[in-house]
């Protein structure tokens, strides 16, 4: 089997890494940095917004959990944008959309008006991290792409850094509408960088929109026999599915502590004043951040340790937040501060499900399968918000029983990654056979 090199894929003088790489990659990265900055904004004003809104806990969670259905809903339609546009197009789009999204939650007053705000910038979000995947693929070798995945979420964790260290600080000290009002400006000053500097890939490597045509027809003339291709032809991979499982089953448990009820939590179960949640909160960043690099490094060296890993996460995180909720009348710090490194691990984790899909297809579906992969997390994020504030409007404030819906997700998602690991190992291996077989009968 001979032809051109696949869609997306470098061809022959494509130069991939070194200090261009490095830049044009941290351009993407910055743009994910702010995207997770306004993502988490809301997890240090919880409790300024029920006030400002005059909400319960069930609403309050409503505002994540929209920002999570409109990202978790895009996510396959930004995944073919991504192969058909490329990733400039696509990160300006977001861009516009998260900072738009961002000064109009600093200008709202009401509640109706503030949850469209959420949506919007939940829209604008959503492009951008299979964007900043498929950029990393692009500039540098397949080999860095474990580290490259990991580099890039401990960066972008970094923006969860900025609010939970500055953005706190900022809201105490001036207000709600000045605190993110301002911070749209982060929006501003990447967009003009992206506008300026950022290129989809290197010279000489094959455009993605090199796509074969599309088949005759009036499904081929609309675009929807690419469409089904592309998640038909991604679905059937086990890694695709393994890898949203995994995905599903890691992240959900640190981000709902990140993304709204940490703070409540910490403050309002565990008595602790809002500076030493906030510390905590960090703690969990700064584990995030950590442990990343070393997931990160692990993989890239031992890709069988990503099954042992993943499992491993889960099995700790299950385990110190049962000790927390189990733990007679309110933890002491040393008990939380243990559950916040455990739960900074929970992002690594999931980035280890995009180390199961990457392999399993081709580039030119890469954006297709990593958007089936980032489904998993933040449909799990999104079904846990609204679990633990319905439960805890239910049983008048019980965190314990609240966050006891952790248990529930975990344990299906489980069962998934056990049921589909075998399978997704095997077609694995036979696709690295076929591919050595086939650089052995490729005509120089």
């Amino acid at each position: 089997m001979s032809g051109g090199p696949l869609p997306g894929a470098p061809g022959p003088g494509a130069r991939l890494g070194g200090p261009r790489a490095a830049f044009v990659w941290g351009l993407g990265v910055a743009v994910y940095f702010a995207a997770i900055t306004y993502r988490t904004s809301l997890g240090v004003a919880g409790i300024d917004a029920a006030d400002r809104f005059h909400i319960n806990a069930s609403a309050l969670s409503t505002f994540s959990i929209l920002q999570l259905l409109v990202y978790a809903g895009m996510q396959i339609p930004v995944g073919l944008l991504v192969d058909r546009w490329g990733t400039k197009k696509v990160l300006t789009l977001g861009i516009v959309l998260f900072t738009t999204g961002q000064f109009a939650f600093a200008l709202s007053g009401s509640y109706a008006m503030a949850l469209a705000a959420r949506g919007l910038l939940g829209c604008g979000d959503a492009m951008t991290f299979i964007s900043v995947l498929r950029l990393g693929s692009n500039w540098f070798p397949p080999r860095r792409g474990p580290l490259i995945a990991q580099v890039a979420a401990l960066f972008g964790m970094a923006g969860n850094l900025l609010t939970t260290l500055v953005l706190a600080r900022l809201l105490a000290a001036f207000g709600w509408t000045p605190t993110f009002a301002g911070s749209a400006g982060l929006g501003v000053v990447v967009l003009v960088l992206v506008l300026l500097f950022l290129k989809d890939r290197p010279e000489g490597a094959v455009p993605a929109s090199s796509l074969p045509p599309l088949e005759p027809g009036p499904e081929a003339r609309h675009g929807e026999g690419y469409v089904r291709r592309q998640l038909a032809a991604a679905w059937r991979e086990p890694g695709t599915r393994l890898g949203m499982w995994v995905h599903f089953t890691t992240q959900f448990p640190g981000m709902v502590f990140l993304l709204l009820w940490g703070m409540p939590f910490l403050v309002e179960a565990q008595g602790r004043t809002r500076a030493e949640a906030s510390t905590l909160l960090t703690l969990v960043v700064l584990s995030n951040m950590a442990i990343g690099l070393v997931y990160g490094q692990v993989i890239a060296r031992h890709h069988s340790a990503r099954a042992p890993i993943a499992l491993g996460t889960v099995l700790a995180t299950a385990a110190v937040w049962a000790m927390v909720l189990c733990w007679p009348g309110r933890a002491p710090m040393g008990a939380l501060v243990v559950l916040c490194v455990v739960l900074g691990a929970c992002g690594p984790g999931s980035m280890i499900g995009f180390d199961f899909a990457r392999p399993a297809n081709p580039p030119e579906r890469q954006g297709t399968a990593s958007g089936i992969v980032n489904i998993g997390g933040f449909t799990a994020s999104m079904t846990t918000l609204l679990a633990v504030g319905v439960l805890l409007d239910a049983t008048g404030g019980d965190y314990r029983i609240a966050f006891a819906s952790v248990f529930v997700l975990q344990a299906v998602g489980t069962v998934q990654i056990l049921r589909l690991r075998g399978r997704a190992h095997r077609r694995e291996r036979e696709r690295v056979v076929a591919s050595r077989v086939e650089a052995v009968h490729v005509p120089v």
